[in-house]
C-alpha cells in the first residue's frame, strides 16, 4: 500500500551554514572593494577636460600673473614639472629605457634598471606629486639651491636623510630636467634597503606595475588571499569573544541578550576579520596613496559591520516584542511591530549606504539633497497617511482599548471590531459599522466600559409617605444587609441612606459597586437586587409611592372645599384607587 505521508523536503547539507557565512563575507568584501574600484576606474577612464586656451596677453602681464600664481601659468616643456611628468608616465607604462633618459647616468651604468629602482625608491619613501613642482623653465628660484637645481625631497637612511635632486641639463633631445649624478649613484644603496626588494627581483615585471588606486598588480592578487586569511582569523577571534560573552549573558534573566549575541556572530566575525587585515597590511608594502585607499576601505567595512549588527538588533527586538504577552493580545501591535521594524531597517540601510559612500570619497551631498527634496515631497503627498500611521502607533502604545471592548468615542457607543494601521472600526448597538481614522481617533476622548474593574448600581427608592420611621429604618438596614451579603459586592463603599422627603415619596438612595466587568452579569445582579428591595419593602409593611397631587375644589353654597388627592397614573395592581374629585358642575350630594 503506498504511503500517504507528504514527501519530506530535501535536507540541506551540513556544510551549508559555513558556506552561507563564506558567501556573506565574500559579498561584503566584494561590495566594499567593488565600490572603491568603480570609483577608481571611473576616475582613471574618464579623459581629462581639454585645457582652455587662455586669451592672448602681453608678456608683461603673463610674467606678472606667473609671479603672482605659479600654478596658474602654463607648464613649460623644459620645466621640472614637465620632465618629471614624462618620467613617471614612462615608468608606469614599463618603458624604463626611455625613462633612463631623465637620469644623469654614470659610465657603463644600466639605465633601465636604475630607472626602475629609482621609481621604486621614490614610491616607497618619497611619493612624488608632480603637480607641486615648478612649471617654469628655471625651476623654483626661491629654494636657495642655486640656478638649475631643484630638490624633490629626502630619502631616510641609516646615516641620515639624503636629498633627491633634479638638475637642468642640455641633452641631444633638448633642454630638460634630469636626476642629478649624486642622486643616481645612491639608487642602488636605497634600493637594497627596501622591504619588498626580494619580490621586486623575482616577480614578473607586469605584476610590478601599478594598477588602480596605486596598488601594484601583485598586491591586487594578494588581496583575496589576505581577505581569506583575515576571515579565518576573524572567525577564531569571534568564537573566542562570543564564548566569553556567553558566560556573562548566561547569568542574566533576560533572553534578549542571548538573541543579540547569536545575531552578532556575522558582524563580529566581519569586524574581527577587518582587524586582522589591518594588522597584516604592512606586509604588503603599500604606497602612500594605496595605504590611504585601503584605510578608507577598512573604515567603510567597519561601518558595514556596525550597521549589519544594527539590522540584527532590530530583528531581535522585533521578535521579542512579538513574543510579549501585550503584543499577542493586541492585533494592532502585531501588525505594527513588523511594519516599524521594516521602516527602521530601511532607514539603517540608507544611512549605512550614505556613510560607506562618504567614507569612500563619493560625493554624497547631492544624494542627501535629493533625499531631502524627495522626503519633503513624500511628506506632503502622504500627510494624512503618515498622520494615521502615527495615530496607530500612539494607539498601539497607549492601548486605550482593544478589539472587543465596548467604548464611547465622543457621542458614539459601540464595540471595537478591528484596529488597523489606517483606521479603527466600531460596531454600534444598531449593528452599523463606523470607521474612524486613527489620526483623528488619537485626538478624541475615549471612554472604555470594558476597562471597568467594577460596575456601579445606583437608584432611588421612593417609599410612600404613610411609612413610619420604624418601617423606614428597617427598610434601610435590610437593604444594606442584602447588599453586603452579595458575593460580588465591593464592601468598601455601600451606601443605603434616607436622603429626603420628596413631593410624593420618602427617598432612599442606594449606591453600591459590584466586582464584575461583564455587563451581562451585572444586569442579572441588578435585577436580583431590585427584586430583593421590593420584597424588603413589602415585608416591612410599606410600598413604593406613586406620584400624587392635591386638588382644592371650591363648592357652591359657601361650603368649605374638601381636599382631594388624585394620583397621577393608575394603580399597577388594582388594590388602591384614589377618589376622583367631584366636578364643579355636579350638584352636592345629599
Amino acid at each position: 500500500m503506498p504511503s500517504t505521508d507528504p514527501p519530506k523536503a530535501p535536507s540541506r547539507p551540513r556544510f551549508w551554514p559555513a558556506a552561507r557565512w563564506w558567501l556573506r563575507a565574500a559579498f561584503a568584501f566584494a561590495l566594499v572593494f567593488g565600490c572603491a574600484l568603480l570609483g577608481a576606474t571611473a576616475g582613471e577612464l574618464s579623459p581629462p577636460p581639454p585645457p582652455a586656451s587662455p586669451p592672448p596677453a602681453s608678456p608683461a602681464a603673463a610674467s606678472a600673473e606667473g609671479a603672482a600664481d605659479p600654478d596658474a601659468s602654463p607648464v613649460a616643456p623644459d620645466s621640472p614639472r614637465a620632465s618629471m611628468r614624462q618620467f613617471v608616465e614612462l615608468c608606469r607604462a614599463g618603458d624604463y629605457a626611455e625613462a633612463a633618459r631623465y637620469l644623469d647616468l654614470p659610465p657603463r651604468a644600466n639605465g633601465p634598471e636604475l630607472a626602475q629602482r629609482l621609481k621604486a625608491v621614490l614610491d616607497r619613501h618619497l611619493w612624488l606629486d608632480v603637480e607641486t613642482l615648478s612649471p617654469h623653465p628655471q625651476g623654483d628660484t626661491q629654494d636657495n639651491l642655486g640656478a638649475g637645481v631643484e630638490q624633490l625631497g629626502k630619502i631616510p637612511t641609516r646615516t641620515g636623510p639624503q636629498p633627491v635632486r633634479l638638475v637642468r641639463r642640455t641633452t641631444p633631445d633638448g633642454v630638460r630636467w634630469i636626476f642629478s649624478r649624486a642622486t643616481v649613484e645612491r639608487v642602488d644603496e636605497w634600493y637594497a634597503r627596501l622591504e619588498d626588494r626580494w619580490l621586486r627581483d623575482h616577480l614578473p615585471p607586469a605584476l610590478l606595475r601599478p594598477g588602480p588606486r596605486e596598488l601594484l598588480w601583485w598586491q591586487w592578487l594578494a588581496m583575496p588571499v589576505l581577505a581569506l586569511a583575515g576571515w579565518l582569523v576573524g572567525a577564531v577571534l569571534s568564537y573566542l569573544v562570543r564564548a566569553a560573552l556567553r558566560r556573562v549573558v548566561a547569568q542574566t534573566e533576560s533572553t534578549l541578550d542571548d538573541v543579540l549575541l547569536g545575531g552578532a556572530r556575522g558582524p563580529l566575525t566581519f569586524a574581527a576579520a577587518l582587524l586582522a587585515i589591518t594588522a597584516a597590511l604592512p606586509w604588503l608594502g603599500l604606497y602612500v596613496p594605496a595605504e590611504e585607499f585601503l584605510d578608507k576601505v577598512l573604515r567603510a567595512g567597519v561601518f558595514i559591520a556596525v550597521f549589519w549588527f544594527a539590522l540584527r538588533a532590530i530583528d531581535a527586538v522585533s521578535g521579542r516584542l512579538l513574543a510579549a504577552p501585550a503584543t499577542r493580545d493586541n492585533p494592532a501591535a502585531r501588525s505594527l511591530v513588523p511594519l516599524m521594524g521594516r521602516i527602521a531597517k530601511v532607514s539603517i540601510v540608507i544611512i549605512g549606504v550614505i556613510a560607506v559612500l562618504s567614507e569612500l570619497d563619493y560625493p554624497v551631498a547631492s544624494l542627501l539633497a535629493g533625499l531631502g527634496i524627495g522626503g519633503v515631497a513624500l511628506a506632503l503627498a502622504a500627510q494624512k497617511t503618515v498622520e494615521n500611521l502615527f495615530g496607530s502607533v500612539a494607539i498601539g502604545i497607549d492601548r486605550p482599548f482593544q478589539v472587543g471592548d465596548f467604548v464611547k468615542v465622543d457621542a458614539l457607543l459601540g464595540t471595537v471590531e478591528s484596529i488597523g494601521l489606517r483606521s479603527t472600526r466600531i460596531r454600534t448597538p444598531d449593528r452599523t459599522i463606523v470607521t474612524i481614522p486613527n489620526g483623528k481617533l488619537a485626538d478624541l476622548q475615549i471612554e472604555s466600559f470594558t476597562a471597568r474593574d467594577r460596575i456601579r448600581l445606583a437608584c432611588v427608592l421612593g417609599i410612600e409617605h404613610d411609612t413610619s420611621p420604624e418601617q423606614l429604618r428597617a427598610i434601610v438596614e435590610e437593604c444594606e444587609r442584602a447588599l453586603r451579603e452579595h458575593p460580588k459586592i465591593w464592601p468598601d463603599d455601600v451606601v443605603v441612606r434616607f436622603i429626603g422627603v420628596g413631593p410624593s415619596s420618602l427617598d432612599v438612595e442606594v449606591t453600591a459597586w459590584f466586582q464584575t466587568s461583564d455587563f451581562a452579569e451585572f444586569r442579572d445582579i441588578r435585577q436580583a437586587m431590585l427584586i430583593t428591595f421590593l420584597q424588603i419593602i413589602e415585608m416591612a409593611g410599606s410600598r413604593l409611592a406613586y406620584p400624587t397631587r392635591t386638588l382644592h375644589v371650591a363648592l357652591r353654597g359657601g361650603e368649605r372645599p374638601q381636599p382631594e388627592v388624585a394620583a397621577v397614573g393608575g394603580s399597577a395592581n388594582g388594590k388602591r384607587e384614589p377618589r376622583r374629585a367631584p366636578s364643579a358642575e355636579a350638584p352636592p350630594s345629599r
